[in-house]
């Protein structure tokens, strides 16, 4: 376990970030605030995902000074178009076929609150699938069940395994926390 100089917060209910943050070996807890993760509808696609995350670390500012708090925030973009989580399996079915023999890009931000200060930094990845089936699709939305995933699926999972077929950039940020950044963010903090 890597020791920070303050106690760290990890604001995100996310099990994958929670996994990625652990075996990096860093010790923490998991504090989650509500937050509004809208944005302008004129906001250039490619600053989304550090907009919402900053505005997650916003949330926490004055009531844990004495931590390090970090969040973060994926978005799936295709064709100038954010997919977020889906709603239900019909939405999830629609979000993999667009993905479905295209490639598009995977942004995961990350925010660091620090005292009053917070550092705001993204990376991105392109992710390329193969043309799925409807039969493939529907498999895995009926045994993942990837509604709590931006572009309705997880890269670790049945769907990335069989339907990926080339990604550029971290295996980690499509993931959900590009754990090199995020490493070399808190780097500053190790005692």
């Amino acid at each position: 376990m890597f020791q920070l100089s303050q106690p760290l917060i990890l604001a995100s209910n996310s099990p994958r970030r929670k996994q990625l943050l652990k075996d990096a070996g860093f010790s923490f807890e998991i504090k989650v605030l509500p937050t509004d993760e809208s944005y302008p509808e004129n906001m250039p696609r490619l600053d989304v995902a550090g907009h919402i995350s900053r505005q997650k670390a916003e949330m926490f500012k004055g009531l844990y000074p004495e931590h390090l708090v970090l969040t973060a925030d994926t978005v799936v973009i295709i064709d100038n178009q954010i997919l977020g989580k889906p709603e239900n399996d019909s939405d999830a079915f629609g979000m993999l076929s667009l993905l479905s023999g295209t490639t598009h890009e995977v942004i995961t931000a990350v925010s660091l609150l620090a005292g009053e200060s917070i550092e705001t930094f993204s990376d991105i990845a392109r992710v390329s699938f193969k043309a799925l089936t409807a039969d493939e699709i529907n498999h895995y939305i009926s045994t993942c069940k990837p509604h709590d995933k931006a572009g309705a699926y997880g890269i670790q999972e049945w769907i990335g395994m069989i339907g990926i077929d080339k990604i550029e950039g971290s295996f980690y940020t499509i993931m959900g926390l590009p754990v090199h950044l995020v490493y070399d963010i808190l780097k500053p903090y190790f005692v």
